[in-house]
């Protein structure tokens, strides 16, 4: 799935040529391609990188090259595509509420990887796991964003003339804030729950025992 996504994601924004991006440009920030186009570039080295580091024989079967990727992982991808979301984030065309969950996701990206790393500085090995689980459910979620978002594209579009008035910017602000907030939401629900899940079932084991 990610190589699906990045082989269609990527190509517009390798081509420097703004008339291909699939995210309008606002006038107030001429830079936004530019930067939005890294953030594409970097945010894709992150999705390739994490596929691996989730892969537990990977892990097992080598510590050093896992070690290496994860710090390509960090610093070459979640880094600086976190902080050009960021960015990006504040210009986004579609409007405040879209601005505050690609914000929010941004920090929280930030924040979960950044602990992610602390943790394995300090060897606690556990703590660094569940913080990089995290850390992955929001690398992954714009594919699940991208899903929200056809899916309501679908969903509203026989309302354009009577809920949205025939506005298609303000139907294209509203799915975009629909599936810029269950983009991410849901995915970092549900890394949660796993998370607490396997918490549960080793309790449960240490009980038996």
């Amino acid at each position: 799935m990610a190589a699906v996504f990045i082989a269609f994601s990527l190509p517009p924004y390798l081509s420097m040529d703004p008339a291909q991006s699939r995210v309008p440009a606002p006038d107030f920030f001429p830079p936004h391609f530019v930067m939005l186009s890294l953030h594409v570039v970097f945010g894709s080295i992150a999705m390739i990188t994490c596929c691996l580091q989730i892969w537990p024989w990977f892990r097992r079967r080598w510590p050093g090259a896992h070690r290496m990727i994860g710090r390509v992982y960090v610093f070459g991808g979640c880094l600086p595509s976190g902080l050009l979301g960021l960015v990006v984030g504040v210009a986004t065309p579609f409007g405040p509420v879209t601005m505050v969950s690609n914000v929010m996701l941004a920090l929280l990206w930030l924040g979960c990887t950044l602990a992610g790393w602390r943790m394995a500085r300090q060897r606690r090995f556990v703590d660094h796991r569940r913080w990089m689980v995290r850390s992955f459910a929001l690398t992954m979620s714009i594919i699940t964003n991208r899903l929200w978002g056809v899916g309501f594209t679908i969903m509203l579009s026989p309302q354009l003339d009577t809920t949205f008035h025939g506005d298609e910017a303000l139907m294209a602000a509203t799915v975009s804030a629909l599936g810029a907030w269950l983009g991410w939401v849901l995915p970092l629900l549900l890394a949660e729950w796993w998370l607490e899940r396997g918490d549960a079932a080793r309790r449960r084991l240490r009980a038996a025992r």
